[in-house]
């Protein structure tokens, strides 16, 4: 459905150094810099799902993130979901909602951990369990 995701941030280099890490425990290359033809520098990162991109904001103006915006990250176990955690709060994120841990009940238990990056904008690291046969 989505071909992107990007966001915008204030400071692109402390931006950079907290997505490389919580996307780093996805299994996620570090960001790829990229120039826009307007020649603001950006970072990409790219997987097989999508890409997800930091930048500041090409109109010159402040960045800031979105009131009621959540952009969720796929994990493969409750345990990537807490490396996810555990490296954007050492990477300047701070922890928002509840602590990680499981929602829900039956077919709709999900494993969440969620974070504001360094901008605000608020993530999520989401484990959804296998089916039952």
């Amino acid at each position: 459905m989505f071909s992107h995701v990007m966001v915008g941030v204030s400071d692109l280099e402390a931006s950079r150094a907290f997505y490389d890490a919580t996307l780093g425990t996805l299994g996620i290359a570090p960001g790829v810099a990229n120039t826009s033809a307007s020649g603001v520098q950006r970072y990409f990162y790219r997987s097989p799902g999508g890409t997800f991109g930091i930048t500041t904001p090409i109109n010159g103006e402040a960045a800031c993130h979105g009131n009621g915006s959540t952009i969720g990250f796929a994990t493969q176990s409750t345990a990537q979901a807490d490396a996810w955690h555990a490296a954007g709060l050492a990477n300047g994120g701070v922890t928002c909602e509840d602590p990680p841990g499981w929602r829900g009940e039956g077919a709709g238990r999900l494993y969440l951990a969620y974070l504001r990056d360094p901008d605000g904008n608020k993530l999520c690291a989401l484990h959804r369990p296998p089916k039952e046969k």
